[in-house]
């Protein structure tokens, strides 16, 4: 069943395009991973699925229903790139404000606990760090439930340790059935945690496939060698990397990189050939394309 689609959706912003004719459709039980550099839509996107703002052209669902229908919004958890939270009440008070909207809510000390915040019940919002604020923010978004969740740029600004904590409630949520859609710039994030990478870029959808096969879509491959010095000129190389004593080269055709490697008779070591990170794709995917001469 389909619980989130965009169908063939423009949004514009006086003259700017920041979607441009973008279908999407989310089923249920994925974990949808959404990519792209600032400007992309991504955020737009997600507003058009949760009903915060409208397309001026094409459809948009959200459970078989209008997502700006509050009975079709009660399946839906959603924490924005930006959480405004009442100074004056406590965490404990917010989550049971939150709660009160929902038929059948996850218990408060069950959820401040899943999300790694039991502590802080008793604090006001006010004197939480940026960091505690958005772990809160993203326990709300699963108060209530949710078939579906919205998270859009969730983790930014946490520290390693809390981000992997709630990387770990978002696994359990998919685990036991449900949907997630997630907008993040932190590649790891993604191919860490989503089924499927959905690239945008200049307001289009530039790839939607598994986290393997977007990394393959550029045909790249790194070939990596310690080596003393600078490494000679090579063919096929399309761009070099230098990390402490080892070389990283990226080139379309690692095995005739490497027979170009051993007949230059340079002294390396530890060859090491292995397919290119989702970053890597991410970036020549979003790649400007080049401006044709005048």
């Amino acid at each position: 069943m389909i619980l989130a689609e965009a169908i063939e959706v423009t949004r514009r912003y006086g003259d700017v395009i920041a979607l441009d004719n973008v279908s999407l459709q989310v089923a249920e039980g994925e974990l949808v991973g959404l990519l792209g550099p600032n400007g992309a839509g991504k955020t737009t996107l997600a507003s058009l699925i949760t009903g915060v703002r409208r397309p001026d052209q094409g459809r948009v669902t959200l459970c078989g229903g209008d997502p700006r229908d509050p009975r079709t919004r009660k399946a839906l958890g959603v924490t924005p790139q930006e959480t405004g939270l009442p100074a004056t009440l406590r965490v404990g008070e917010v989550v049971d404000f939150v709660a009160a909207h929902y038929p059948d809510p996850v218990p408060r000390a069950e959820l401040l606990d899943q999300f790694g915040i039991a502590d802080l019940a008793k604090r006001q919002t006010g004197g939480l760090s940026g960091g505690q604020k958005r772990r809160l923010a993203i326990a709300l978004a699963f108060v209530g439930r949710p078939r579906v969740v919205v998270l859009d740029e969730p983790t930014t600004g946490l520290d390693v340790q809390s981000r992997r904590g709630l990387w770990d409630a978002i696994k359990a949520y998919h685990a036991g059935g449900g949907t997630v859609l997630l907008s993040s710039h932190y590649l790891e994030e993604i191919e860490a945690l989503a089924d499927r990478v959905v690239v945008l870029g200049h307001g289009r959808v530039l790839a939607d496939d598994t986290v393997t096969a977007v990394r393959g879509m550029v045909g790249v491959r790194r070939v990596s060698f310690a080596l003393a010095g600078e490494p000679p000129a090579l063919p096929g190389v399309v761009a070099v990397e230098r990390h402490e004593d080892r070389t990283h080269l990226l080139t379309p055709d690692s095995d005739a990189l490497v027979r170009a490697l051993v007949a230059s008779d340079v002294d390396f070591r530890d060859l090491e050939v292995a397919p290119t990170s989702l970053e890597e794709a991410f970036l020549a995917i979003t790649k400007e394309p080049a401006t044709a001469a005048a």
